[in-house]
Order: C-alpha cells, then structure tokens, then sequence
C-alpha cells in the first residue's frame, strides 16, 4: 500500500538517527512518505471538537487521514483526549520519531488495532504499523475533506499574498 524511500532500513536515516526529533522533523518525514504515496496533509487543522490534528490529509480515493505526533514519552502517556479524533478521519496514525518509546502504543488504551504507526525524522518516515480503514460516513467525509481543502487554499493564498490573510475567516 505504501511506497518506501528505497533505502535500505541500515541506511535509512529513520533507523539509525542517534539526535532527538522535533514535532517539525517528525511532519516533515511523514509528509514525504505521504507525498510518495499520494497522500496529501496540512498542518495543524483545528477540528470541530475542539481538538487540533497534527497533520490531517487526504489519499487518492478520498479518505481522511489524521496523525497525532508525539516526541516525548510524557507527552505521549498524557494524551488522554487523543480518541476525539477518531470520529474525523477514516484512518489514524500516531507519528513519532525514532528513539521514542513505542511500548505503550501497543497496549489496550492506545486501541493498537485501530491505530497504525510512523516512524519518522527530519529525512523520511516509515510505516511500522498500518492503520486499518474504518470508514467514515460518506456525508462526514464529505464535509472533512471540503473543509480541509478550504483551510488548505486559504493558507496558500495567504502565502501568495499575504494581505489576503486579513479578508479570510479564521479556522
């Protein structure tokens, strides 16, 4: 289903990195790996609970796709409120960087079978577990991925030309 760097894993800088990653290295990974894969994210999209996704995207057939980020094991161990994106997106991915801890993302409260993981540093990310389907309905998806892609265009035009930014309703 996804598409590798090519490297060999002994080279693969998401294996062998000895420095400690940032929230920033770690999207910057996975956007690659998703950019091979024709997945498409932006960052820090505010959802309608409440809750900001770290990186939120859309795959070639259309479905949603949310990674939450975690570069530290407190960090990690005190995100209860991480289940509320669930009801957002048709698949879910926790990210982190490679000298993390991943133990606790197996046990039962991290829902290991509804959760897949990346691995993934300043370079590129790997999948380590892929995280199943589980399908949106078909309105709800309609409604993430219009929304995403306006937070999408706005952000590029604001780029483009940053005076636009003030005309733009706020996320």
């Amino acid at each position: 289903m996804f598409q590798s760097c090519g490297m060999s894993q002994r080279a693969s800088p998401v294996l062998d990195s000895a420095l400690p990653e940032t929230a920033a290295d770690v999207s910057r990974g996975i956007k690659r790996l998703f950019a091979r894969n024709d997945i498409w994210c932006v960052e820090e999209i505010a959802l309608k609970n409440g809750r900001r996704a770290d990186l939120m995207g859309v795959d070639a057939r259309g479905q949603v796709v949310i990674v939450e980020i975690k570069v530290a094991r407190s960090d990690l161990l005190g995100d209860n409120k991480w289940p509320d994106y669930l009801d957002f997106c048709d698949r879910f991915f926790w990210g982190v960087p490679p000298g993390l801890d991943r133990s606790p993302l197996e046990g039962e409260a991290y829902q290991p079978e509804r959760c897949g993981v990346i691995v993934a540093d300043g370079y590129d990310g790997e999948i380590l577990r892929p995280a199943p389907l589980e399908p949106l309905a078909a309105a709800r998806r309609k409604v993430q991925v219009e929304r995403l892609a306006r937070i999408a265009m706005r952000r590029n035009t604001a780029l483009i030309d940053p005076e636009c930014s003030q005309f733009g309703i706020e996320e």
